[in-house]
């Protein structure tokens, strides 16, 4: 049975009004300043585990630099859409790296990184073909699936046997495409990537990976996916997004000459919004650049990450099956998720909780996002601060 849109904003509504009264609407909050390590909210200074900003580049200063030369030669927008009137060679040139960067022929930059995946989808997909899913693959890319009018299904998260089986009967559809995350962005694992390779070519199906929070964070030098396992041509279609560890804004695909000019050709996000603002471009150029010049921070990140979560584990924690930036904190009951995240802001952490309908029911929890940024002692105040909150409500 349906309900009304008048119902379904009044029971939103009062559920916030509720967190808000009981202190548990940790949403929406206010930063002074630049994003960091350590941020001031409502007035105090609290160390950041919510930030996607994993490897601290939003103060660098060679990106902020590029960005403040970005403005004084292009001022603030691009003026038109990328096919008339709203191309740079700023655009050209962060397409260029990107392209480089990921060891493909070419690139294609959008808006955002949530409207990315809706144009991949509902450009190479249509009525008759097939998308299979993992069962825990970004909202964006759902969405696409339903936009694109094509079939999809969705597999086991992380179940090669079930992919398997949803792959063998499918022979008969002409186009089939695999889309996935490379790193979840609920619980921080990763993709099997050589079995989705494997099963990619097996069934003649096309593999698009999600690489919004893989950039930067896995792979020996922070180049993703197929760095982390060391092999090469394994994927058909790279997505990623600039606004994560990347600090700018607008998401990309890469991939071979023709499937890029396909999209640029074709896909109505690309044709129909507004240029990428070109200091936004030039920005993220920079991103890559420094990346690149500094394997250091991708060193600083991922020793960071083993501190924490082998921390919370020591202490008794449920982190998952978590091996990135993203540490899922597992409690179960939405109450006690949010009577721990209430504890450990009030304490000087600051982190926001993942509840259902985000999340399957039973498993709220708070989602960490560990920075290169961060210091031993930030890391070390952080796990003391949770190892009294959580003794305190008998989580552990």
């Amino acid at each position: 049975m349906t309900i009304s849109l008048e119902q379904r904003i009044k029971e939103t509504n009062e559920r916030a009004s509720r967190m808000r009264e009981n202190k548990t609407f940790f949403y929406l909050k206010s930063i002074e300043g630049s994003s960091g390590p350590r941020v001031h909210i409502d007035g105090r200074e609290m160390i950041m585990f919510a930030s996607y900003n994993y490897l601290g580049l939003i103060s660098h200063p060679r990106v902020k630099e590029a960005a403040k030369r970005a403005i004084d030669e292009y001022g603030t927008g691009a003026a038109g859409v990328r096919l008339l009137a709203g191309t740079t060679k700023a655009h050209e040139e962060l397409e260029e790296k990107i392209a480089q960067f990921k060891k493909t022929e070419d690139a294609i930059t959008y808006s955002s990184g949530y409207v990315t995946n809706l144009a991949a989808i509902t450009t190479l997909c249509q009525r008759g073909d097939l998308v299979i899913m993992d069962k825990l693959d970004h909202a964006s890319i759902i969405d696409g699936c339903m936009l694109s009018g094509a079939n999809h299904r969705s597999f086991l998260h992380n179940n090669m046997e079930s992919l398997e089986n949803i792959l063998a009967q499918a022979e008969h559809y002409q186009n089939k495409l695999i889309a996935v995350d490379a790193v979840y962005s609920m619980d921080g694992d990763i993709a099997n990537l050589p079995e989705l390779s494997r099963l990619a070519k097996k069934y003649n199906a096309k593999l698009m990976v999600d690489e919004a929070h893989s950039i930067g964070v896995i792979g020996e030098t922070g180049h993703g996916i197929e760095e982390h396992f060391g092999l090469e041509n394994s994927v058909d279609i790279y997505m990623g997004t600039l606004s994560k560890t990347i600090p700018s804004i607008g998401g990309y695909l890469t991939g071979n000459k023709d499937l890029i000019s396909f999209l640029k050709l074709s896909s109505r996000p690309f044709i129909f919004s507004a240029s990428l603002p070109p200091v936004a471009v030039v920005t993220a150029k920079a991103c890559f650049e420094v990346i690149e010049s500094e394997p250091e921070l991708v060193k600083q990140l991922q020793r960071n990450i083993k501190h924490f979560r082998e921390g919370l584990k020591k202490l008794g924690y449920n982190t998952g099956q978590s091996q990135t930036a993203i540490v899922p904190i597992m409690v179960g009951e939405e109450e006690k998720t949010l009577q721990l995240c209430r504890i450990v802001n009030e304490e000087g952490v600051f982190i926001c909780p993942i509840l259902f309908p985000a999340v399957p029911k039973g498993t709220n929890r708070l989602r960490a996002h560990v920075l290169a940024t961060h210091t031993p002692e930030d890391i070390e105040k952080a796990l003391h601060i949770f190892e009294q909150a959580g003794k305190s409500l008998g989580i552990i």
